[in-house]
C-alpha cells in the first residue's frame, strides 16, 4: 500500500547569502521512485545531505516514517529507516564483498558490546548482510575484494551495504554515474526490485534513465524547484526545457 513515508516541508540552507536550497517541499511514497533533476548547482546533493541528516537546515522540517527528524544526527536517522548512497562511491576497498555487507548489518546489532564478539557468531547480522547481497545481484561476487570488482559493481555493493541496513528510505545520489549501458541496465532492473518495499528518492544525470524509472519528478534551478509532476508532465513543461531538458539535446 503506497504511503508517505518521508517529507520535506519549506527545506531551505543558507551559507552566507547564498540559499543553495530554498523553500523545498516534497513527499516520497512508498512503492514509488522519486526522482530530483537539475543543472550542475541546482542545489541537489544540498538537499538530499539535508534529508538525511548531513547538514541542518536553515528552516524548514523533515519527517521520516511520521517522526520529525529535523536536526537529528546522520545516524540517528539512519537507525529510523533511512539509507543513502554518495556521488563518490563509499565501500571497503580491501575488504570482500561479503564483509563489507556484513559490517553494515552489524550497525545494526542491538548489543552495546556486541563489538567484542566474532563477527562470524552474529547471527541476525549475517543473515541482513545474505539477505542484502542476494538482493543487490552480487552472490556470486561474494567472496570477491571490492576494490577489484567493476565500478557498476561496487555501486551495487554500495546500494548493498545500505540495504543490510534495513531503511525504508533509500536516497540515492547519481547511482548510475560512469556506468557503461550493461552496468546501466542492471542498475536500473536492481532498482524496480527494490521499489516495492521502499520509498526511493534518485538523483541522477541519466534522462534515459530518468524518465524509464521516475513515477515523479522534481526539477530544481539554483536551489528552487521550477517544476513537480509525472514524467509526461515534465516533458511538457516549457520552463523545464528551456532551463535544463532542453541543454540536453
Amino acid at each position: 500500500m503506497a504511503e508517505i513515508l518521508l517529507a520535506a516541508s519549506h527545506l531551505t540552507k543558507r551559507f552566507g547569502g547564498l540559499a543553495a536550497v530554498n523553500d523545498v517541499s516534497l513527499e516520497l511514497w512508498r512503492d514509488r521512485i522519486h526522482a530530483v533533476i537539475g543543472p550542475n548547482g541546482a542545489g541537489k546533493s544540498t538537499l538530499t545531505n539535508l534529508l538525511s541528516g548531513d547538514i541542518a537546515p536553515s528552516s524548514g522540517t523533515v519527517t521520516l516514517a511520521g517522526r520529525n527528524t529535523t536536526g537529528w544526527s546522520p545516524e540517528k536517522i539512519s537507525r529510523a529507516g533511512l539509507g543513502r548512497s554518495y556521488q563518490k562511491t563509499n565501500i571497503f576497498g580491501p575488504f570482500t564483498v561479503w564483509e563489507n555487507v556484513r559490517l553494515a548489518a552489524q550497525s545494526r546489532t542491538p548489543h552495546a558490546a556486541g563489538w567484542l564478539r566474532l563477527a562470524s557468531n552474529v547471527g541476525a547480522a549475517n543473515e541482513r548482510a545474505e539477505r542484502a547481497i542476494e538482493l543487490a545481484g552480487l552472490a556470486p561476487r561474494r567472496d570477491s575484494v571490492a576494490g577489484a570488482i567493476s565500478h557498476g559493481e561496487q555501486r551495487q555493493l554500495e546500494i548493498a551495504m545500505t540495504l543490510a541496513t534495513d531503511p525504508q528510505v533509500l536516497l540515492l545520489d547519481e547511482p548510475l554515474a560512469g556506468m557503461g549501458t550493461a552496468e546501466a541496465e542492471r542498475m536500473v532492473q536492481l532498482l524496480l526490485k527494490l521499489k516495492p518495499n521502499h520509498a526511493i528518492m534518485l538523483v541522477e544525470h541519466d534522462m534515459d534513465a530518468v524518465f524509464a524509472l521516475a513515477d515523479h519528478l522534481t526539477v530544481m534551478v539554483n536551489g528552487q524547484v521550477i517544476a513537480s509532476g509525472t514524467p509526461a508532465q515534465i516533458r511538457a513543461d516549457a520552463g523545464v526545457q528551456a532551463a535544463y531538458l532542453g541543454e540536453e539535446a
